[in-house]
């Protein structure tokens, strides 16, 4: 990759999310690389059902998770899981409408059109699962998630209402409770977001490792990841000094 990004004329590559041995390989050729937390959910195989996972977290925890999730239910909002052939066009059509809104809501760039779901789902059917709310029968917010035997993936969520915890429910809860029903050892929720720490995930560390051609701006690229690194480490730390469970979940590989 160094060899042809050279021979190109590029002015850089970025290998995203690779795992440790990635990071030396890629240092060993004279990348850079870089780490960074995440929040991952982790199912500990001795939980049988979601009521084993709320007994697991800290009082605090649970109580707030169980009063988020009631707020959601007294509004009257249901939700359906959709996978595979479940999901039409119409119910892609309605997730590019919350997807468009919530972007625009929050003036950002939408990366995603109905032609690009559309594709998807017609290619990768058994690998979506769609989490749609519904109040009064009437679709109103949806989340997008795609997973295999091993991880479930969070995605995108739109929204045309606001309702008090309908984020966490549609994005986080929903998906948990299908992650344990359906035996998913990890759950992935996307990037940032201390507030996940309080609903069960956990910090993990992830990597990227990047090559510049430009020597000045790789150096500089260097020296600021140098910095950087001791900074994550103990913000990290810090993280799991606060962990939302009573013990750490027995995860295995």
């Amino acid at each position: 990759l160094t060899q042809f990004a050279a021979q190109a004329g590029l002015s850089g590559l970025h290998l995203l999310f690779g795992d440790a041995a990635d990071a030396r390989a890629a240092r060993e050729q004279g990348w850079v690389a870089r780490e960074q937390p995440q929040f991952h959910w982790q199912r500990d195989p001795n939980w049988r059902g979601y009521e084993d996972f709320l007994a697991s977290l800290r009082r605090d925890k649970r109580k707030k998770i169980q009063q988020e999730r009631r707020r959601v239910n007294d509004a009257g909002i249901r939700f359906e899981h959709l996978r595979g052939e479940q999901i039409t066009p119409e119910h892609w059509q309605f997730f590019q409408r919350c997807y468009a809104r919530t972007h625009l809501q929050f003036n950002s760039p939408q990366a995603l059109n109905l032609d690009f779901f559309l594709r998807v789902g017609a290619t990768m059917p058994e690998h979506i699962l769609l989490i749609v709310a519904l109040k009064d029968d009437t679709p109103i917010a949806s989340a997008l998630n795609f997973y295999d035997d091993q991880a479930l993936y969070g995605r995108s969520w739109g929204t045309l209402e606001y309702h008090d915890g309908l984020h966490f429910e549609t994005c986080y809860y929903q998906a948990i409770e299908f992650c344990i029903a359906n035996n998913i050892r990890t759950f992935e929720g996307g990037a940032q977001g201390e507030h996940k720490l309080a609903r069960g995930f956990l910090p993990v560390t992830t990597w990227s490792a990047h090559w510049l051609a430009h020597p000045r701006f790789a150096n500089a690229v260097e020296a600021f990841l140098q910095r950087e690194s001791g900074g994550i480490e103990r913000y990290v730390d810090k993280l799991n000094e606060n962990s939302p469970f009573k013990r750490a979940p027995d995860i295995r590989e």
